[in-house]
């Protein structure tokens, strides 16, 4: 694609308010893309406006707020073609299983996957036409579910599931649906996550502190330390703005090293990957707790 074909061409990218998807708006604007960036509230739409990128307020768990999107993309003014949608609003919390409230689990599909879905039914419609891309940023919790990220992973799970669907159901119209899965990467998406996570936590009852406390904490220092050791925003940005223009985009791209090398995990055997991956979370737990044995289950 050349640089002047995208100058007439709009970009959608959900989540936009900060952290991946702040920078990928601001990079695809750059390479001279009209970009409509999905925010919360009136002060990300201040702090995200500039040169080629036109905040808009958007909730995707909001019917209205999608069917705004979707007119504001029909009625363009200019007439530019839909070039892609980047899903990247999401929410996530690392809490075990048993003490996820049920709500709560509804609440983080409604906005990692169902709302997802809602943005781009709306979208097709000006996607198919201008053989548009759609670039679901899921996570390599889309591929291993580890420890305390069920809900979390569940919602990845099923973007993948659903992005391998939609990408075969898309092919004879022209519509590519690519993947990009990040791994640690420094945003402030982190700090939302251990802050929900200690808030869920602090309602858990006496048996499950005792189960699952130094889970949390060992999980939450992992999380932290490989996100200090992370990619910067701006590179996950690079990704994916690659994967909006490149000709023949990949159907997956990883980010950072900790990301291609997850991707592989899957292929052992699930008994050999429990292993590693408690080996792995074994020097994060607490002094005197760092033998994982019987963590889950104190007499």
């Amino acid at each position: 694609m050349t640089l002047s074909s995208e100058i007439s061409e709009l970009v959608v990218v959900t989540g936009a308010s900060a952290g991946i998807g702040a920078a990928t708006a601001r990079a695809l604007a750059e390479r001279g893309f009209h970009v409509l960036a999905g925010v919360r509230r009136d002060r990300d739409a201040l702090a995200i406006r500039g040169p080629g990128v036109e905040p808009l307020i958007l909730d995707i768990t909001e019917p209205d707020h999608i069917r705004a999107l979707a007119e504001r993309v029909a009625a363009d003014p200019r007439r530019r073609r839909l070039r892609a949608v980047v899903n990247n609003a999401a929410v996530q919390a690392n809490v075990p299983i048993e003490v996820f409230p049920i709500d709560e689990w509804r609440r983080m599909f409604e906005v990692n996957l169902f709302g997802q879905v809602a943005v781009i039914q709306a979208l097709l419609p000006a996607l198919i036409p201008a053989k548009g891309r759609v670039v679901n940023i899921s996570s390599v919790g889309g591929r291993v579910a580890m420890a305390s990220y069920g809900p979390y992973a569940a919602t990845k799970f099923a973007l993948e599931a659903v992005s391998d669907a939609l990408r075969r159901e898309q092919a004879a119209c022209g519509v590519g649906v690519v993947v990009i899965e990040p791994g640690a990467v420094r945003t402030e998406m982190l700090e939302r996550a251990i802050a929900a996570a200690g808030e869920l936590v602090s309602t858990m009852t006496s048996e499950q502190s005792v189960r699952y406390g130094a889970l949390v904490h060992a999980v939450n220092n992992q999380a932290a330390s490989s996100t200090e050791s992370g990619v910067p925003a701006d590179a996950a940005a690079k990704v994916i703005v690659k994967a909006v223009t490149a000709r023949r985009p990949r159907t997956r791209y990883p980010v950072g090293r900790e990301a291609a090398l997850i991707r592989w995990l899957p292929l052992l055997p699930d008994r050999t990957l429990d292993r590693v991956l408690a080996t792995a979370l074994r020097s994060h737990y607490p002094a005197g707790d760092r033998d994982t044995s019987n963590l889950l289950c104190y007499k």
